[in-house]
């Protein structure tokens, strides 16, 4: 397993177009995030991405991408509820924002139950609900505006995360915060330090995911050719993050090298597009910024892993309007889809309950085979949707969470 984690963090969201019926899903999104689902499957239970080969090569792509997927997918989610195509305005837009709220505030209680459970996930529930709380302001702007933000955020955040980083590095202020941070005693973790600056899906660098995700939902996505400039632009984007970065890490003198250092030879040569990589242990060169790999929190790595986001979403929602025999054929995946956040937490459960299998010596960790482990958890989540969807509107955890901000109603 690795440290990667992608949940989706709202439940599922049903179309309201700017022209005609408000009803039926966008069966897209829900592909979409199906497919992310699965995507984090493989980064947490394996097998590992050294297995070579095209399954390693496949496990390798998903690893990083697919939580940036979901957290765009969930800045989508946002506008839905906020208001699609314009946002709620007078009592209604007042208890939108209040069930944005109370959602967020659930979604960190529900991250640090999960990471109670001290399983090898880098669990991100606590990070998308200070994200939710962070963009929310925003959710009334048009989708120009929210792009030229995203884009903003994604050439200058990186920047500023690396400076806030080492200022930590070599300085105390970190610590008088995290001592007086009730919810760092709470939790037993660095409380709002961790989660706006050096925990593993920072605030910060993650937003620009959320914003792009909220700007894709602001434009009219019934018409074939807004679709394709989607496609486009997310090509666009991955071409600049990834090529970028290749660039770069070559032209730059001693780049490669420098970087193979700080990770204790890591594969600095694949730092372009791959986690292999690995992290600085020990203090981070500021030729660290030139890597695209999806966890480096780098302005390259933003852009890429934004660009094939939104090839995902653009390829998945003309699928689902032009090729109606393979959307039936991928209804287990859009099921998937529709109650992943269930998916995500269910799967955090099961691998903490097979570690625990391990500890008493039921099952030998060391002659597990991972690779068999995948198709059983990608199985058992399509069996579940499959049975759950036909008889339910929401998945058990997305009915809790809808159940949370009820109290939202009250705000007149």
């Amino acid at each position: 397993m690795t440290n990667d984690a992608s949940p989706v963090a709202l439940p599922a969201v049903r179309s309201e177009q700017p022209h005609g019926p408000t009803t039926g899903r966008l069966i897209g999104i829900d592909l979409a995030r199906g497919l992310a689902v699965f995507g984090m499957y493989s980064a947490h239970v394996g097998p590992d991405v050294t297995v070579g080969g095209p399954v390693g090569f496949v496990l390798e792509t998903a690893r990083g991408r697919s939580s940036a997927l979901f957290a765009l997918l969930a800045g989508f989610s946002l506008i839905i509820i906020t208001g699609r195509p314009r946002p709620r305005t007078g009592r209604a837009g007042r208890q939108a924002v209040a069930r944005i709220v109370l959602r967020a505030l659930a979604l960190i209680a529900l991250g640090y139950a999960l990471t109670a459970l001290d399983t090898e996930v880098e669990v991100i529930l606590s990070y998308y609900g200070v994200l939710f709380l962070a963009v929310l302001p925003l959710y009334r702007l048009r989708a120009a505006t929210l792009a030229l933000v995203a884009a903003g955020g994604a050439l200058v955040l990186p920047q500023v995360l690396y400076a806030v980083r080492i200022s930590i590095d070599g300085g105390s202020w970190a610590d008088t915060v995290i001592a007086h941070d009730p919810l760092a005693r709470i939790t037993g973790t660095d409380g709002i330090v961790e989660l706006l600056f050096t925990g593993a899906y920072p605030v910060l660098t993650w937003a620009p995911f959320v914003i792009a995700g909220m700007a894709v939902a602001r434009l009219d996505l019934t018409r074939p050719a807004v679709r394709s400039r989607l496609a486009l632009t997310g090509g666009a984007l991955a071409v600049v993050g990834y090529g970028g970065s290749w660039l770069a890490l070559r032209l730059v003198p001693h780049a490669l090298t420098t970087i193979a250092a700080a990770t204790d030879g890591g594969s600095a040569s694949s730092a372009w597009w791959s986690d292999l990589v690995g992290e600085p242990p020990n203090g981070t060169p500021l030729d660290w910024l030139l890597v695209a790999a999806p966890h480096s929190q780098t302005t390259f790595s933003v852009l890429g892993n934004t660009g094939v986001a939104l090839v995902v979403v653009a390829a998945c929602l003309t699928a689902a309007a032009r090729l109606p025999r393979l959307t039936r054929l991928a209804t287990p995946v859009s099921a998937v889809g529709t109650m992943a956040l269930t998916a995500y937490v269910l799967h955090i459960v099961a691998l903490w309950l097979l570690v625990e299998v391990w500890s008493v010596g039921i099952v030998d960790a060391d002659t597990m085979s991972a690779l068999p482990v995948l198709p059983a958890f990608v199985a058992a989540a399509v069996l579940l949707a499959l049975v759950w969807t036909r008889h339910f509107r929401r998945g058990p955890f997305e009915y809790l969470l809808h159940v949370t901000t009820r109290p939202a109603r009250l705000v007149t």
